[in-house]
């Protein structure tokens, strides 16, 4: 698998997260957040998944390939992302154009979200949140958010932050939004848990000084 099938596949998903759960979940309950379920991602309230390369909901599952609104209407739904304004980023995806999703990358972003998942759980009390804007997941703990990604625009590839609200500097800070680390650097759910521990600690420590 390449880099640019492993991007493709990710933007894919991000755009399924968009389009196919969180938008049509925000105009039915208010909300846009998703959590982690085994094998994918699902809304917290909306009965439709992304599990494996397949969208499934309760009356049937199709693999996740065409037009995300071709999609949606198999399923029973519109296609359609979070309305203007409530955040800035994320796709932009048309609902119409035609998108592929590689078997072996859409396993690689489901494995990444799992890892971190479990070590965010461990970690922190409050259940973690899937972000259809970053396509990110995080826990916000004392005004920190420590969270992992399949990449971005930035870093391409699955890595793992702590991002305090209020800027901190330092060699641990090593990014603009915090600190990140590669997966090859934190990719099992103790290492995770170990980042985002000293995270939390350098972030007390230097709180207390400023």
């Amino acid at each position: 698998m390449d880099d640019i099938t492993y991007e493709d596949t990710r933007f894919a998903l991000h755009a399924a997260a968009e389009l196919l759960i969180a938008g049509p979940q925000y105009r039915r309950f208010g909300s846009i957040r998703m959590r982690i379920v085994l094998g994918g991602f699902t809304g917290i309230k909306w009965p439709v998944s992304v599990t494996g390369t397949d969208l499934v909901w309760p009356e049937g599952r199709l693999r996740l390939h065409g037009t995300y609104r071709d999609l949606a209407t198999a399923a029973g739904f519109e296609a359609d992302g979070p309305p203007n304004g409530l955040y800035s980023d994320g796709t932009n995806m048309d609902a119409d154009e035609p998108f592929t999703i590689d078997t072996d990358a859409a396993a690689t972003v489901h494995d990444w979200f799992a890892v971190g998942d479990t070590a965010l759980r461990r970690f922190a009390a409050e259940a973690p949140v899937l972000w259809p804007e970053h396509f990110d997941l995080s826990v916000a703990v004392d005004e920190v958010n420590y969270g992992v990604s399949p990449g971005d625009w930035e870093h391409p590839q699955p890595y793992a932050y702590v991002g305090p609200w209020t800027r901190r500097t330092g060699e641990f800070w090593n990014a603009p939004f915090g600190a990140m680390r590669p997966r090859s650097e934190a990719g099992t759910v103790q290492s995770l848990i170990d980042f985002f521990r000293e995270g939390k600690e350098r972030a007390l420590a230097e709180a207390g000084r400023a």
